[in-house]
């Protein structure tokens, strides 16, 4: 009996005895206190909470080499190895987490939407309920700031830079061709459809060094990863008819698309000045199907075709009985990328985009078949280091051949080229302190066509002046390749070039958003030739030359009124340039010293309806009056468009849309065109050129089937 209780005192001396105390204190970086973090070892039960004055203090019986683990909410967590003995009395700052929502963000030049945005400033939603944007993506971004309303044109024109200058990704991977053609003074839209989409990030300058050959502006476009249900999705529309489904597996899902499109009874309603021979028509598909493997790889396949026909005579004053236009396009675009996390915080990115554009163009007496094969190759890695330091390199090759046949009654020839690009960046992103943070890159670009290596630097840097706002600084080199228009013909040039400087500044606060943004851009080694029009005879060379200054406001709110939200955006913009066969430096014929917009959107739950209301305005264009002389001195009357639409919820899951594009018939005017020759009192003749149509009305039904009869068909639209 002795003997047992001499063994039982003993193990317990000898527990006690090996028993560590592990104690200290925890603070903030400024030595502040923190109370209630998590104090414990790796791997074990031993731990406890911090008091009122941070300390903390336990009991363990673990010995040797430990680590000690510190957490708390808006903090880094602490970890550190060493000693039991080691870790008695210490202090322990933490670091605030800059990944919280208060945190700094990277954001000069930069919209951002979708779920995962921190900073949501227009949501792929906007896009199909924005009036006047008739549910194309270009239509809702030029609701924002920084871009100017070419009506004619229809593609985005950002800040001084013509449309060839903006640059469209889809999951990172290029969209050669994103508009689909259309004839001079009617607009063409956008190929890809707002619903294939959850987020999108649309970059007025200074953007990441991960794209580039794009002068002005990028626009990524991310797609949904995964549908939440599978549904069957019936459209019917006064100008067409849509049909798409969605089937689920475990780990993959299918979603198909169709639509036809005839503009046919539009034109005989809204009759314009062409004499219209075959009116629009087109007809497209879509298909995306998506693999999750076991290790959160996510494999995404997307494939599209379209196919577009029209005819038509357009006037022209000098010609009596107006020129033929026709043209017959198909293109085919697949894009497939592959995302995965690897070990130790490394991640991949990697895919492969292809495009084949064929048009078949009649253009007078002329016959013109033009046929573009492109492809990009892409592949990226991540290294999340920490919260603070995050690294993100890759590289890319573009692959693009072009030929042209055109033939007319006397002549006859074969243009081609083939425009192969190289490039790889690296960037990182540092943040040293909730309120501090940077993006430094630099990408490189090798052209074998102009046999040319480019080194572009990138640096944006973002300060956080108080819990609701930031100021934002940004600086970019930016190099892209002349356009097919003249590389077709000449190859003897140098990248064009340009450099942005960007200042901005962001306040957030309660769904309600102001932005202001100064940008300047300087132009370098744009094209020039001494021709009316780019011709195989005439002179090249890259001696052009300008810049773009402005400002940019933007105001969204989402809470002073119920149930309304409304966004509000305004651009300044002051620009000339040098190039093309400008005779000296001008302001552009595209671009507008003034924009504005005003967007409405009001939900009636008494009429379960949406009333949406969208104003435009731009000042007057510049443009060249023979009978006064001087280039691009005139001004045309300034722009102006209010749209209207309206949506009503039948049941949840059928809805009737009627929208209305320039609801007051406003005359806008596009430019003139004068006379080749004076009129017998020696003056120019010119023709006022007016919108195809003044006004658009359309009335669509939409009808979704899905297993959940409570989704809200509304919110899909």
């Amino acid at each position: 009996m002795k003997t047992l209780l001499f063994l039982l005192i003993t193990f317990f001396s000898i527990n006690l005895f090996s028993q560590s105390t592990v104690s200290g204190k925890v603070t903030d970086s400024k030595g502040l206190p923190i109370m209630g973090a998590s104090v414990y070892l790796e791997g074990t039960y031993d731990g406890t909470a911090t008091s009122e004055d941070g300390l903390f203090s336990f009991e363990t019986k673990e010995q040797g080499q430990q680590t000690l683990i510190v957490s708390s909410i808006s903090f880094e967590t602490y970890s550190k190895s060493s000693d039991i003995t080691n870790f008695k009395n210490v202090t322990i700052k933490l670091k605030d987490d800059v990944n919280t929502l208060d945190a700094v963000t990277v954001n000069a030049g930069t919209f951002n939407a979708g779920d995962n945005a921190k900073v949501t400033a227009l949501k792929p939603l906007d896009i199909v309920t924005t009036a006047g944007a008739l549910g194309d993506f270009v239509g809702a971004l030029q609701t924002l700031p920084g871009t100017s309303n070419v009506a004619e044109d229809g593609r985005l024109f950002v800040r001084g830079g013509d449309a060839e200058e903006t640059q469209i990704f889809v999951d990172g991977m290029r969209v050669f061709t994103p508009y689909s053609p259309s004839a001079n003074n009617i607009p063409s839209r956008g190929r890809l459809s707002p619903f294939l989409f959850k987020g999108i990030t649309f970059s007025t300058g200074g953007y990441s060094a991960e794209y580039g050959q794009a002068l002005s502006s990028v626009l990524l476009l991310n797609s949904i990863s995964e549908p939440q249900e599978e549904k069957t999705e019936i459209s019917i529309m006064t100008v067409g008819l849509g049909l798409g489904n969605t089937q689920k597996w475990k780990k993959s899902s299918l979603s198909l698309n169709t639509s036809y499109i005839n503009l046919a009874p539009y034109q005989k309603l809204y009759p314009d000045n062409n004499e219209w021979h075959k009116p629009i028509e087109s007809v497209g598909g879509e298909a995306v199907y998506r693999y999750k493997f076991n290790n959160d790889g996510l494999l995404k396949v997307y494939g599209a075709y379209s196919s577009v026909n029209f005819d038509l005579t357009q006037e022209d004053i000098n010609v009596a009985d107006g020129i033929r236009f026709g043209l017959k396009n198909r293109n085919l675009y697949i894009n497939s990328s592959y995302q995965d996390f690897l070990e130790k915080d490394w991640s991949i990115a990697t895919g492969v985009s292809f495009a084949n554009d064929r048009s078949e163009i009649k253009y007078s007496d002329a016959d013109i078949t033009d046929i573009e094969n492109s492809a990009h190759l892409k592949i990226a890695f991540k290294k999340f280091f920490s919260s603070r330091y995050k690294l993100n390199f890759g590289a890319e090759y573009f692959v693009t051949n072009f030929t042209e046949n055109y033939q007319d009654t006397s002549f006859e020839n074969d243009y081609e080229f083939d425009n192969n690009l190289f490039s790889s960046f690296v960037e990182t992103d540092i943040f040293f302190s909730k309120k501090l943070a940077t993006k430094i890159g630099i990408r490189g670009e090798y052209s074998e066509l102009l046999q040319e290596f480019n080194l572009s630097p990138r640096l944006s840097l973002a300060y956080k002046a108080g819990a609701n706002s930031q100021f934002s600084l940004a600086y970019g080199e930016f190099f892209q390749n002349p356009k097919n228009d003249y590389l077709k013909y000449n190859s003897d040039f140098t990248a064009e070039n340009t450099t942005h400087y960007i200042m901005n500044y962001q306040y957030v606060k309660n769904k309600q958003i102001f932005r202001a943004e100064a940008y300047y851009k300087n132009y370098g080694d744009l094209v020039k030739y001494d021709t009316p029009f780019a011709l195989p005879t005439s002179t090249y060379s890259s001696n052009g030359s300008g810049f773009a200054k402005g400002l940019d406001i933007f105001w969204r709110d989402n809470k002073s009124i119920k149930n309304t939200e409304y966004w509000m955006s305004y651009s300044y913009l002051d620009t000339e340039r040098d190039y093309q066969n400008y005779p000296t430096s001008a302001t552009p014929d595209f671009a507008s010293k003034h924009n504005a917009s005003l967007v409405v959107k009001r939900w009636i739950e008494d009429w379960k309806s949406q009333v949406g209301l969208s104003y435009n305005y731009a000042s007057g264009r510049n443009y060249t009056d023979p009978n006064k002389g001087g280039f691009l001195t005139e001004q045309a009357k300034s722009f102006n468009s209010l749209n209207a639409n309206y949506a009503y919820l039948i049941s949840p899951q059928k809805i009737l849309y009627l929208s209305v594009s320039n609801v007051l018939g406003t005359k806008n005017v596009n430019g003139y065109q004068y006379a080749n020759q004076t009129n017998t009192d020696g003056v120019f003749d010119r023709r006022t050129i007016t919108p195809a149509a003044d006004r658009f009305f359309f009335i669509g039904f939409f009808w979704t089937i899905s297993d959940n009869k409570d989704d809200n068909q509304l919110d899909n639209l």
